[in-house]
């Protein structure tokens, strides 16, 4: 079922670095290499370009794009539902009903994963600064490799609380086994690390270098990870910041998903996907595939699909329902018919890649990046801010930005809010939130940060005092001997 690359789930050789391949135009589309000694690599700047390179793509390997982000990171949400036949991977509904206990595969993977790109990112970190190079492409790699370890930071916090904090690669015996710091350390961390990125990275690149975080990645991944500590001074100050890098709205809300219009004037971080002829292994992204059409050639295998919660959350009229939701029966404005039979009611429309760009032999949807980070969720963010704030009157321009935007011209939905109490304004925002970034991997944690928990999820099995964390992988804490704790109540 899934392709990925193997190893422990905090320390990797040093040969993953040169044999991950990767799906990314021009700077990842590179052939196969040998494996080289950690005593002969970073030498050059070739190495830490190659090095580089490995980092983005493992992004887009099957831990951190697949199974495991849909089981943690949406299966908990009111939008999704495990979707696929009944009986397949029924393991998603323990997610789904909050279940899930530390032995779980998903859990294990999940935090694998993140542990191996932190891994990637210390590599660079730790290496990089002795080799003799270009010293504004050094400064720059380094601050790429800081945003990239403050992202996997950023996942592992809002999903376990307190993680194991490190920002080197163990060198001796006492450094391998250590225990979790406090959620607020590593807060603090990712913090420093965006901070110091921003500072350096440039706002955009060439062609050649499209893909790579900028300083509005930086900027708004720092935004994110204060709204989840309710610094609201902060928010708006880092998403004003954003604002002054000049990202727009793209203007038509479907397109902005297709693989057509990637890196579009919206994007501010995307993991970037391909298809490279003659290349199969090398186009390894296993994000849309997991969640296409189930039944369609070129479609996928139908897991993580939207719920009929989310379909009815959204306003009448509002475009956003069906450019984010595949219904069964129905023709996709590409032009796919899709069957009005099958397992699921509907699917993500936001991962679907038109059934005409499949080829035989690769995986589905294999050129669909994966969006992290766009300038719709910067606005949102500023406007809840600002909101908290008591500031109504910039929180109302933000908001209005998003819906005029999905309004796309038509006066008669989707009306201006014009609220200026507090509470009324928050609730407005919050569903903005919601059916604007669907099926984006948000909504679980959104809910939980806004302690709205029990009230959204509890009919499910959602518990105060447990379920705002998922548990530390079993495997991990036997690893450790016991160094590593568990989360309450698992």
């Amino acid at each position: 079922m899934k392709k990925y690359l193997k190893g422990a789930a905090g320390i990797f050789l040093l040969l993953a670095l040169i044999s991950v391949q990767s799906c990314k135009k021009s700077f990842l589309d590179v052939t196969a290499k040998g494996t080289v000694a950690s005593t002969q690599f970073w030498q050059s700047q070739a190495d830490a370009t190659s090095a580089v390179d490995a980092m983005y793509a493992n992004l887009h390997t099957w831990n951190n794009i697949a199974f495991a982000p849909i089981a943690v990171e949406s299966m908990g949400s009111d939008d999704a539902e495990k979707g696929s036949s009944p009986t397949d991977a029924s393991f998603m509904n323990d997610f789904h009903f909050f279940t899930a206990n530390s032995g779980e595969g998903q859990i294990a993977d999940f935090w694998a994963g993140e542990y191996q790109t932190i891994n990637f990112a210390n590599q660079i970190l730790d290496n990089v600064p002795g080799i003799s190079m270009d010293a504004s492409l050094k400064g720059r790699y380094l601050a790429e490799a800081k945003v990239i370890r403050a992202y996997a930071y950023f996942r592992l916090v809002r999903a376990f609380g307190d993680v194991p904090l490190r920002l080197h690669v163990p060198k001796i015996a006492s450094e391998y086994n250590i225990p979790r710091t406090a959620k607020a350390q590593v807060w603090a961390a990712i913090e420093a690390d965006l901070t110091d990125a921003a500072s350096v990275l440039p706002q955009s690149y060439s062609a050649a270098d499209i893909g790579h975080v900028t300083k509005g990645a930086a900027l708004a991944l720092h935004a994110k990870a204060a709204l989840y500590q309710k610094k609201w001074a902060d928010v708006v100050t880092l998403t004003n910041a954003v604002t002054a890098l000049g990202y727009t709205l793209f203007p038509n809300y479907e397109q902005m998903f297709r693989s057509n219009n990637k890196n579009n004037s919206e994007s501010i971080f995307e993991i970037q996907c391909m298809l490279i002829p003659n290349n199969p292994g090398a186009s390894n992204s296993q994000y849309s595939q997991v969640q296409g059409v189930r039944g369609s050639t070129g479609g996928g295998w139908g897991f993580n699909v939207p719920s009929a919660d989310l379909a009815a959350a959204f306003e009448t009229g509002d475009p956003r329902r069906d450019a984010t939701i595949i219904f069964r029966g129905e023709t996709t404005p590409e032009g796919d018919v899709i069957p009005a039979s099958g397992d699921n009611p509907m699917y993500n429309q936001k991962s679907y890649v038109p059934f005409s760009l499949y080829v035989s032999g690769y995986n589905e949807g294999c050129q669909q990046d994966k969006i992290v980070l766009r300038y719709a969720d910067v606005l949102l963010m500023n406007a809840e801010a600002n909101n908290e704030l008591g500031n109504a009157a910039p929180a109302l321009i933000s908001l209005e930005m998003v819906r005029a935007r999905a309004r796309a011209g038509n006066a008669a939905i989707l009306p201006k809010i014009t609220t200026t109490d507090q509470g009324a304004l928050r609730t407005a925002i919050y569903n903005e939130r919601r059916v604007e970034l669907a099926m984006e991997f948000d909504r679980y944690f959104d809910v939980i940060r806004q302690g709205r928990g029990t009230a959204v999820f509890g009919s499910r099995g959602w518990k105060a005092g447990k379920n705002e964390v998922w548990p530390i992988p079993q495997n991990e804490i036997d690893l450790s001997a016991g160094t590593l704790t568990q989360n309450a109540g698992y």
